[in-house]
């Protein structure tokens, strides 16, 4: 039997992680978990590809690995294999076998983070891991309009953070939406990619502009300048969740 290239689906709640990719000095990662499993499992040490690094706290219910292996798991044990090693935050989805040709990184149309805040006076003691607790008031409207001024494609320097070496800043953001229900308060932002804390500062200039601390026109500007420091603040990592990879 040849190599097989799997494609997995995993979910994780990152509070306990130190993000997604391995790092030098061994902390915890999502990396480092699945490749002690798949040792484990297969004698293998083979190269886990994601569809994207998610930052220290960040969350995924869709992020997707690839990796070639010659184990003889059927594809459709791979999930109950790897869960039978994983922690209990970390967890192994659907498994397909793709072309050898496949890349969980370069082959992505389009990925999907949503950002939650809880708008109550107090904090909820069962989301307090999976969103921002922001207890001020917020013009909904306001930030809607805003967030349309995100859609398109544009050079998005203005809102991502220094360290992340990247050929261009250019992206295409398919989708920026605003929605609250009830005192929770959604940020969903669909595109072809995004930079390091891209997301992040999206959502901090958002609710920026939603406390009228700045003006919804504030983002054009942002994206014209390219300059940092005109876009707001960086919300916490806690209340991001990769949702979803297309291919």
């Amino acid at each position: 039997m040849g190599p097989v290239n799997v494609k997995l689906t995993i979910a994780y709640d990152g509070t306990d992680f130190c993000g997604f990719q391995r790092q030098a000095k061994g902390e915890r990662t999502v990396q480092g978990e699945l490749e002690k499993a798949l040792i484990a499992l297969t004698g293998e040490r083979p190269k886990l590809i994601a569809a994207g690094r998610t930052d220290a706290g960040a969350h995924a219910k869709g992020q997707v690995v690839n990796f070639t292996t010659k184990s003889r798991i059927p594809i459709d044990r791979w999930a109950a294999a790897l869960n039978s090693r994983l922690p209990a935050d970390l967890i192994a989805g659907p498994a397909e076998a793709v072309p050898a040709v496949f890349h969980a990184r370069y082959d992505a149309k389009a990925k999907t983070y949503q950002y939650l805040v809880s708008c109550r006076p107090w904090p909820d003691v069962f989301l307090r891991r999976y969103c921002l607790h922001y207890p001020y008031g917020l013009s909904v409207e306001k930030m809607r309009g805003a967030a349309t001024l995100l859609v398109g494609e544009h050079d998005f320097r203005g809102f991502a953070a220094a360290g992340s070496a990247v050929q261009t800043t250019v992206r295409h953001l398919y989708r920026a939406e605003v929605n609250d229900r009830g005192d929770e308060v959604y940020f969903t932002f669909e595109g072809n990619g995004f930079l390091y804390k891209m997301v992040r500062n999206m959502v901090g200039t958002l609710l920026s502009i939603g406390e009228e601390k700045m003006v919804p026109e504030m983002v054009t500007k942002i994206l014209t300048s390219g300059q940092r420091e005109k876009a707001g603040p960086t919300a916490p990592p806690h209340g991001l969740t990769l949702l979803a990879v297309e291919y």
